[in-house]
C-alpha cells in the first residue's frame, strides 16, 4: 500500500490500522457489553438469572480480575513482539470467545471467576497488540490523529455493547454472554484474512525476552525483594475482601511479613550478594512509581461508574421523573429504556407477599423492595405494602399487580444511564481535548480528578431528590467531563516526567496505575457497597468516600509535582 504524503503532509494510514481498528470495537461491544451489566449480573437473584452473589463477592472478582487484565500485557506483549502480531490475535480470540460463552453457563462462584479470568487472559493478549498495531501503523506525521481514531473506536464500542445487551437482557441473560461471544467470533474474519504481519511504516518488531522484560521491570518498579514483599500483600488483601481471613488479621500478618522483610534486608545489608533475594528491598525510578501509586486513586474512583453505579441506580435512584420525561418525548422509548419482564415479575410476587404477611415491618418491606427493583420496578414503601397485603389477601391477583406497578412504578435500566458516558466521550472528546491542550498537564490533571468527585458526590445526591433520574444523569455527564479533561492528560504528565530516551518505556508501566486502580474500585466497592450502602443505609457516605479519594488524589499531585519540580535528579519538568 501507497504511504505517499497527503497534500496536508499527513501520511495515508496502512491498511492494518484500519483492520485493528475495526477488531477494537468488537473487542470494546464483547468486554463493555458484560463489564457494565457484570454487578447487575453477579447481584442478581438466582431466580431472574443471575449468580446472586453478595457485594463483597462481587468486588473480589471485579477487583481481582481486572487487576490480572491490566498487569499481563507486560508479558502478553513481549510474547507478540516474538512470535507475531497476527497469530497473538488468534490466541487471544481463541481464548476469549468461549469464554464469554462460558460466562452465561457456569452459576458458582469459582467456576464463574475461573471463565472471568479466561476472558481478562483473552483481552490481555489482545491489548498490547492492538495498541502496537497503532503505534506501528502510524507515524509523526499522523500519530496524534491516528490514536484519536482510536480512542473514539474504544469508546464508539463502549456506547454501543451495553445498549445491546441491555436490550437482549430483558429477553435472558444468557443472550448477554452470547452477544459478547458473537462478537468476537466476528473478530477471526479480518484476523485471518485482512490484518498482515510485518506490513507497517515503520520499526521493526521488538525481539525483548522474557528475561529482558523482568530485568525491565527491575529498573522501572523495583527489584525481586520489593516484588516478594508486594505480591503477598496484594493476595493477602484479595483473601480478605473474600472473606478468608478477616481485615484485622490481614493487618497483623502484613505488619509481621514487612517486619521479616527488613529484618532479612538488615541481615544481608554487608557482604557481597550474589542472589536476588540476598539484595536489599530497592524501587526502581522512585518518582514514577509514586506518581502510580497516586494515580491509582484516580482509577480507584474512575471504575466505580462501572462496578458500583448502576448497582446504586438499580437499588436506590427512584427513576420516575425520567421514565415520564422520556414518555412525554418518545413513548415508544420506553418499552427499550425501561422494558419490565411482565411474566417474571409475576412469578415473583406471590413470594414476596408471603414474606410480608398482613403485618406491617419496615425493615422487612426495606429488605423486600431490594429484591424487588432486580425487576426494573420501584414502587414506594406505602404502596409496597399496601399492594403486597392485597396480593396475601387475595384481593388482587399477581398478574394484575405485576401490571399495575410495571406501569406505574417502571425504572430506567442502570446501564443506559451509565452509558450517557460513553456517549459523550465520543462527542465531545475531541472538542475538550482541543480547548484544554492549550494548558499543561497537570493542573488539567487536577481540575479533572476534582470535577469526577464532585460527579461522585452529585451521584450520591440523587437518591434523595425528587428527581433522581435526572439528578444522576447529569451527574454522569459531569463525569464524563472529568473523564475527558483527566485521562489523557494523566498519560501525557507521564511522557513530561519520565527520562526523555525512555518515555516508551515507562508509559507501558503507566498501565500498573490502572491494575491497582482496578484492584481497589473492586474490592472498595465491595465493602462499601454492603456496609455502608446496604447496611447502614447511607449510600451518600459511600459516594462521599470517594469523592474524598479523588480529592486526595488531586492535593497528592499538587504536592508530588512540586517535589518534582526541586529534584535535582535529572527530570526535565515542563508539566
Amino acid at each position: 500500500m501507497s504511504t505517499t504524503p497527503l497534500s496536508s503532509g499527513r501520511s495515508p494510514f496502512h491498511k492494518n490500522f484500519y483492520v485493528a481498528n475495526s477488531m477494537e470495537i468488537f473487542e470494546r461491544l464483547a468486554w463493555y457489553g458484560f463489564f457494565t451489566l457484570s454487578s447487575l449480573y453477579m447481584t442478581s437473584p438466582v431466580s431472574q438469572g443471575g449468580l446472586g452473589l453478595n457485594d463483597q463477592e462481587r468486588g473480589f472478582l471485579q477487583g481481582m480480575i481486572p487487576f490480572l487484565l491490566y498487569l499481563l500485557p507486560v508479558i502478553t506483549g513481549a510474547l507478540a513482539d516474538r512470535y507475531g502480531y497476527r497469530r497473538m490475535f488468534l490466541i487471544a480470540f481463541s481464548i476469549m470467545c468461549p469464554a464469554y460463552f462460558l460466562l452465561g453457563q457456569v452459576h458458582g462462584f469459582w467456576s464463574f471467576c475461573a471463565a472471568f479470568l479466561a476472558v481478562a487472559i483473552g483481552a490481555a493478549c489482545f491489548k498490547p497488540v492492538v495498541v502496537g498495531t497503532i503505534g506501528r501503523t502510524t507515524d509523526d506525521s499522523n500519530r496524534g490523529l491516528g490514536f484519536g481514531v482510536f480512542y473514539t473506536m474504544v469508546n464508539v464500542g463502549g456506547f454501543l455493547g451495553p445498549l445491546v445487551a441491555g436490550y437482549v437482557r430483558a429477553i435472558s441473560w444468557d443472550m448477554v454472554f452470547l452477544m459478547s461471544s458473537l462478537w468476537i467470533l466476528l473478530n477471526f474474519i479480518p484476523a485471518i484474512f485482512l490484518y498482515k504481519d510485518g506490513e507497517h511504516h515503520e520499526g521493526g518488531a521488538d525481539q525483548r525476552s522474557l528475561q529482558q522484560v523482568l530485568l525491565e521491570t527491575q529498573e522501572v518498579l523495583g527489584n525481586g525483594r520489593l516484588a516478594l514483599l508486594v505480591v503477598p500483600a496484594i493476595i493477602g488483601i484479595m483473601i480478605a475482601a473474600k472473606g478468608g481471613i478477616s481485615y484485622a488479621q490481614y493487618f497483623i500478618a502484613m505488619a509481621a511479613w514487612l517486619g521479616i522483610n527488613l529484618l532479612w534486608s538488615a541481615l544481608n545489608k554487608s557482604g557481597h550478594q550474589q542472589h536476588w533475594y540476598q539484595q536489599g528491598i530497592r524501587i526502581g525510578n522512585a518518582q514514577f512509581v509514586i506518581y502510580l501509586l497516586i494515580m491509582t486513586g484516580f482509577w480507584t474512583i474512575y471504575n466505580q461508574v462501572f462496578i458500583t453505579m448502576p448497582l446504586y441506580i438499580r437499588d436506590f435512584v427512584d427513576t420516575t421523573d425520567l421514565v415520564l420525561l422520556i414518555g412525554k418525548l418518545s413513548p415508544a422509548a420506553l418499552n427499550f429504556l425501561a422494558a419490565v419482564n411482565i411474566e417474571q415479575l409475576t412469578n415473583i410476587l406471590p413470594g414476596l407477599a408471603a414474606k410480608l404477611g398482613p403485618y406491617a415491618d419496615t425493615q422487612l418491606l426495606e429488605q423486600l423492595r431490594l429484591e424487588l427493583v432486580n425487576y426494573k420496578v420501584m414502587p414506594p414503601l406505602e404502596q409496597l405494602q399496601s399492594g403486597l397485603q392485597a396480593l396475601h389477601a387475595g384481593k388482587i391477583s399477581a398478574a394484575q399487580l405485576a401490571v399495575d406497578w410495571g406501569q406505574a412504578y417502571r425504572q430506567v435500566n442502570p446501564e443506559y444511564i451509565v452509558n450517557l458516558d460513553f456517549g459523550a466521550v465520543v462527542l465531545l472528546q475531541i472538542i475538550i481535548s482541543t480547548y484544554v491542550q492549550r494548558w499543561k498537564a497537570l493542573p488539567v490533571l487536577v481540575m479533572g480528578t476534582l470535577v469526577l468527585s464532585l460527579s461522585l458526590w452529585m451521584t450520591g445526591l440523587s437518591h434523595a431528590l425528587l428527581f433522581g433520574g435526572v439528578s444522576v444523569c447529569m451527574a454522569v455527564f459531569v463525569f464524563a467531563l472529568g473523564e475527558m479533561i483527566a485521562s489523557p492528560k494523566s498519560q501525557e504528565y507521564v511522557a513530561a516526567i519520565a527520562p526523555k530516551r525512555k518515555t516508551a518505556m515507562f508509559m507501558g508501566y503507566y498501565f500498573v496505575s490502572m491494575a491497582l486502580g482496578n484492584l481497589f474500585a473492586g474490592l472498595l466497592s465491595g465493602w462499601s457497597y454492603t456496609v455502608l450502602a446496604r447496611q447502614m443505609h447511607q449510600p451518600m457516605l459511600m459516594w462521599s468516600l470517594f469523592g474524598g479519594i479523588g480529592v486526595i488524589t488531586s492535593v497528592a499531585l499538587l504536592v508530588f509535582n512540586l517535589r518534582l519540580k526541586k529534584s535535582v535528579q535529572g527530570f526535565a519538568v515542563t508539566a
